[in-house]
């Protein structure tokens, strides 16, 4: 893809189409900032399964059949061991830093060949160390705002419901439903308006962002979340038949961890460019409905002289 794909409006296809584009030109580069940043945490992981005792190439499980064994093996995925659990919370724990700077090195990278300038692995990925800090208070503040406004709602409409239970269940249960519903519909929304507070945090040094996103995705919400669910729904149903397939081949083993960290790392490489790409979009047009704005508010002035 030229810079000029990445310097005009695009639609709703347009945008998916180029992230997918530039994602198939520049593989090797945009899959090593993802696996120079993300695969560390992820091969910790991989370590401490080894050594809490699960097999490195097939994870024996019982079953007369192979329905039986990968059935099982999806119930252990479930019922997993402590050192597992602590290993899960360790790799989310370190993802929640350093996803935010693999996102600000794919920008940096996707700015470059927007000004159709060439990019170092390298080079993109000093570039977000850079402002490591910065990365990292925008994106805490981003993730507690999120926490907030899903867990203690949620929380909320859960004893709320639970007590009109026993008053009458079936009324309690719709009830649950449908605050539950709202507060997701609700939190999709903000999301949508706030996600883009890393391309400020990066380029414009707007610590925590939040306000340029916001105004970056005005008459562009729906739009933006309607992406992201359609890039969701893509790797959801990549991710559930890499796992079927080797889950049932390898059991719930160390070799089948890796694979499936390999696939989340190629989904979120794919993601990321896409987010880049629809921040950039989104850049051109509020920019120049910023300059028609000012236009229309100068005509206006001359008329009213």
């Amino acid at each position: 893809m030229t810079n000029e794909g990445l310097n005009r409006p695009k639609g709703f296809g347009e945008i998916l189409d180029a992230a997918f584009t530039l994602c198939k030109q520049h593989f090797a580069k945009f899959f090593l900032i993802v696996l120079v940043l993300l695969g560390p945490i992820y091969l910790v992981q991989s370590l401490i399964l080894l050594l809490s005792g699960t097999r490195f190439f097939r994870e024996t499980v019982t079953g007369e059949n192979l329905l039986d064994q990968t059935l099982n093996s999806f119930d252990a995925t479930v019922n997993t061991t402590l050192s597992e659990d602590l290993a899960t919370i360790g790799t989310g724990l370190l993802l929640l830093i350093f996803v935010p700077v693999a996102q600000a090195a794919i920008l940096l990278a996707v700015s470059r060949l927007k000004h159709d300038e060439m990019f170092t692995v390298g080079h993109v990925v000093k570039q977000a160390f850079a402002k490591f800090w910065r990365i990292l208070g925008a994106s805490l503040i981003f993730e507690l705002l999120l926490f907030a406004m899903i867990f203690i709602p949620s929380i909320a409409i859960m004893i709320i419901s639970i007590i009109s239970m026993f008053a009458d269940p079936l009324s309690g249960i719709v009830m649950m439903v449908i605050l539950l519903l709202g507060v997701g519909l609700t939190s999709a929304y903000f999301l949508s308006r706030w996600i883009f507070y890393l391309g400020s945090a990066v380029f414009d040094n707007d610590i925590p962002g939040l306000g340029r996103s916001w105004h970056l995705t005005r008459r562009n919400s729906w739009k933006v979340l309607g992406i992201f669910i359609v890039l969701w729904l893509i790797f959801f149903a990549v991710s559930l038949a890499f796992e079927s397939i080797f889950i049932a081949l390898l059991g719930n083993s160390v070799l089948y961890s890796i694979i499936l960290n390999l696939v989340t790392l190629l989904t979120t490489m794919i993601f990321m460019v896409g987010y880049a790409v629809i921040y950039f979009d989104l850049k051109i047009r509020q920019d120049g409905s910023d300059l028609q704005d000012m236009i229309d508010d100068y005509q206006n002035t001359g008329n009213v002289k």
